[in-house]
């Protein structure tokens, strides 16, 4: 299944991208999309293993299913002052 990832903030930066496809295996986590990501290396490696993650605009866990053609966007901390 094809999962559209979109990256923020520091993360867009730091990966050069804000968007990116992702092909995953029929009943893939969130948590399975975020290995993947974490496994293609160099600055995928700075992602945390459990992100604020929303998928289809809501704010979900690591365990959420996956369904072909979801969005997931994976959203950095942020700071304040």
């Amino acid at each position: 299944m094809e999962i559209r990832t979109l990256f923020f903030a520091s993360y867009k930066e730091l990966l050069g991208t804000g968007e990116l496809q992702v092909d995953l295996p029929e009943g893939a986590t969130v948590s399975d999309l975020v290995s993947a990501l974490r496994a293609r290396g160099g600055a995928f490696t700075v992602l945390p293993a459990a992100p604020a993650v929303a998928v289809n605009l809501t704010y979900t866990d690591p365990t959420s299913l996956l369904s072909d053609g979801d969005e997931v966007a994976l959203i950095p901390p942020v700071a304040g002052g």
